[in-house]
């Protein structure tokens, strides 16, 4: 029994491969040991009549790599052609930036190059797919692809990720980073702090402590847990705060403390949602789930979060 999901990925497999030269069965699965390309023809177009790929999330490019790509391509020639479509009348890249970046580097006027029929969509998903497992690639720079294909598809994460055959989390993760500042989003950027420091930072609603905390993370060395304890203790802090109930003696400390279960539960949500959640639970299992937001726009993300399209998997603490 085939399901709608199973066959967008079909259509997705089929046109990707179908895309890069690799022949497929009547199923629309790729044949192993087949050579791709039959009845393409192969041109060798000139560097500078080729317009970039306006779907690339690269920004950056390593230049040592580069250089090096160039030194083996004049050595050994060019192993394996670009491929690149037409748009109105111009030569513009689908696949192979590295190639023909390498192939400017070292002087050459011409490439090799295979031309293939493609609309926006499948290149941007093709990009996508390209880069998505690259280690090189920073977080950002995969977060920003697709927040670009979601609002130019209109459509909503789960479509992106069943079109990908991805983890709809792996976007959700990804995106939710650009609600940092633009300061954190630098040092992402540079590879000064991680994805998963930058999503520990995400509860705090303050920006100015985040980029704080940001630094302290650079300057201190933090590990990843490090940073969760550090951002869980800060909300805990404020929670005294706002509330008044500040701890004056160990009696009144034993009543508030909270088991390691609901802890976890209450830690794991707050990673989820981006924002300072607690949880209070009475002795017969009765209790509630308070979700804190700052601004309107925040509201407007975690109700979205909560709905029934785009409700996150929780996953519920041993």
């Amino acid at each position: 029994m085939t399901n709608t999901a199973t066959t967008k990925d079909r259509r997705l497999g089929k046109g990707l491969a179908a895309l890069l030269g690799t022949p497929l069965d009547e199923e629309g699965n790729p044949i192993e040991g087949g050579s791709g390309g039959s009845g393409v023809e192969t041109l060798e177009l000139p560097v500078g009549e080729i317009e970039n790929n306006p779907f690339q999330p690269r920004r950056e490019f390593n230049h040592d790599e580069i250089a090096s790509l160039a030194e083996s391509i004049k050595n050994h020639q060019q192993l394996q052609p670009i491929l690149v479509r037409i748009v109105d009348g111009k030569y513009q890249l689908i696949s192979g930036e590295r190639r023909l970046r390498a192939t400017i580097h070292a002087g050459l006027k011409t490439i090799r190059a295979e031309v293939r029929e493609a609309d926006d969509r499948l290149v941007a998903e093709l990009a996508i797919i390209e880069n998505l497992q690259r280690k090189d690639l920073n977080p950002i720079e995969k977060a920003m692809s697709f927040k670009r294909y979601i609002e130019e598809h209109k459509c909503k994460q789960d479509d992106l990720a069943r079109r990908l055959s991805i983890d709809r989390s792996t976007i959700a993760n990804l995106m939710r980073l650009l609600e940092l500042p633009q300061a954190i989003l630098d040092l992402l950027a540079a590879n000064e702090v991680s994805a998963g420091h930058a999503r520990a930072l995400l509860p705090i609603g303050d920006e100015e402590i985040q980029v704080r905390t940001a630094k302290r993370i650079m300057d201190e060395r933090w590990s990843v847990r490090a940073t969760e304890s550090f951002v869980a203790e800060l909300l805990k802090k404020e929670e005294d705060e706002e509330t008044g109930m500040k701890v004056v003696n160990a009696t009144r400390q034993r009543r508030r403390q909270i088991s390691p279960h609901i802890e976890a539960m209450q830690q794991e949500m707050r990673m989820v949602f981006g924002t300072k959640v607690e949880i209070k639970s009475s002795a017969r299992g009765r209790g509630k789930i308070t979700i804190h937001f700052s601004d309107p726009d925040e509201f407007e993300r975690l109700r979205e979060i909560l709905s029934e399209s785009a409700r996150p998997r929780l996953k519920v603490a041993g």
